[in-house]
């Protein structure tokens, strides 16, 4: 476990060298929050969102840590194509401790990244439902794990930059946009495809439960919290298995 807990922190140290691109991050998910969602704050529907800002707040921090624990592929790609993994290889470790302390580092990178957008939604929200509260804060673990697993997969793929940017950014695309982030679920019912793409989507989930949480909406369904632990556990085996793979190359 020590050895796991060293990778994870190596990831976490590394991860303050970033921090113009973080600076970015911040401001991206921040203007979604206070200037998007000020403007359609008065163009929705109050039938079906009497407070747009509110209802985005959790949405913004579903995303934010998705973003965040993504990051971990993109330094996961460059070390391949550097041979930089040839030294982490020769670590006194066990090639499963390497492959957890990489996921685990990615995890902690995107819960360290969402404390702010977490107490800014308390601050926007007021104080929440301690039980649902709690199983949301589950969730965003469980995405956090799953994404930086995502982002350690699809590098592993391919060693290309513009590849590995087009399909982030398309998972990106259909993560943030095929889900409830910007729109509630019956908003987009009609849409059989998308309905069932944003129904077992994860973002979908912890940003349904944050809502929950703060008396914004309904619990997702069981389904859809049995699909999340689901989730995470085939990206990790995914991601581990495939960076095994580019590794041993």
């Amino acid at each position: 476990m020590s050895q796991i807990i060293k990778v994870a922190v190596r990831d976490l140290n590394r991860m303050w060298k970033y921090r113009w691109w973080l600076a970015g991050l911040v401001a991206m998910n921040l203007s979604d929050l206070f200037i998007m969602a000020t403007i359609f704050n008065g163009v929705v529907n109050r039938a079906l969102i009497p407070d747009y800002i509110k209802f985005v707040a959790p949405g913004i921090t579903a995303i934010a840590i998705f973003a965040s624990s993504f990051s971990i592929g993109r330094e996961v790609m460059v070390e391949i194509r550097r041979d930089v993994h040839h030294y982490l290889l020769s670590l006194p470790m066990r090639r499963y401790e390497l492959l957890l302390g990489r996921a685990l580092g990615g995890t902690i990178r995107g819960l360290v990244y969402a404390i702010p957008f977490l107490i800014l939604l308390i601050a926007i929200e007021g104080l929440p439902n301690v039980e649902i509260f709690s199983v949301a804060l589950i969730s965003l673990i469980l995405l956090a794990f799953s994404m930086s697993s995502l982002g350690i997969a699809l590098s592993s793929i391919s060693r290309q930059m513009d590849v590995q940017a087009t399909v982030r950014s398309l998972l990106y695309f259909v993560l943030f946009f095929f889900s409830t982030v910007f729109y509630p679920s019956r908003a987009i019912s009609q849409f059989s495809a998308i309905r069932l793409i944003s129904h077992y989507n994860p973002v979908s989930v912890v940003a349904d439960l944050l809502r929950a949480s703060f008396g914004e909406g309904v619990m997702p369904a069981a389904d859809q919290l049995i699909s999340l632990p689901i989730l995470s556990f085939l990206m990790s085996v995914a991601g581990m298995l495939l960076y095994m793979k580019a590794m041993a190359k």
